[in-house]
């Protein structure tokens, strides 16, 4: 990933599910779309490391569902609509789901098959979301992030190839 047109400056915490507590030292901001197999594969491979260090209250995951107008993510962009910004524990186990089932819903026809899929399969309906999807879409356009997973930590921005031992060096890096 060329990450040389990428404005990281731009890119904060406002919008975004905020996993762990906000006085965590570390802020990891992630820009991903759940229909995105590679988000897919960031998340799964990331995810204990993660909640580790979440759990000691170490970091803050800042996780930005960005909706992206490529057609293959665009089922994506469906789902994040149910995701609720009020609970973003209960967002985490909805995103656990979603990805473990990324074949399933996203090999659906369309837009409404994926709607009455979340509806049906999670009880899950449309959450006026309005605010921080168009938040996360606007911070993305200004800071130039066009592709996802799109990864922030400190001044580091990396995509999925990133092995847990580079990741957990750079937590500990900015921990210091």
């Amino acid at each position: 990933m060329d990450i040389s047109k990428i404005k990281a400056n731009e890119v904060d915490t406002t919008y975004g599910f905020k996993i762990g507590n906000p006085e965590a030292p570390v802020k990891i901001i992630e820009f991903i779309n759940l229909r995105c197999p590679y988000c897919k594969q960031w998340y799964e491979e990331s995810k204990e490391l993660l909640a580790e260090y979440v759990a000691a209250g170490k970091v803050q995951r800042i996780i930005k569902h960005f909706d992206k107008e490529k057609p293959s993510l665009a089922k994506g962009n469906v789902v994040h609509h149910y995701l609720d910004y009020t609970h973003p524990e209960k967002a985490l186990e909805e995103m656990d789901y979603f990805f473990e089932k990324q074949d399933e819903w996203g090999d659906l026809a369309g837009a409404a098959d994926v709607e009455a899929y979340v509806e049906e399969k999670r009880g899950l309906s449309l959450n006026p979301n309005e605010k921080e999807i168009n938040g996360i879409i606007e911070e993305a356009s200004r800071a130039n992030v066009v592709f996802v997973p799109t990864i922030f930590i400190g001044d580091e921005i990396f995509d999925e190839h990133i092995t847990t031992k580079e990741l957990k060096d750079l937590i500990e890096a900015e921990l210091k």
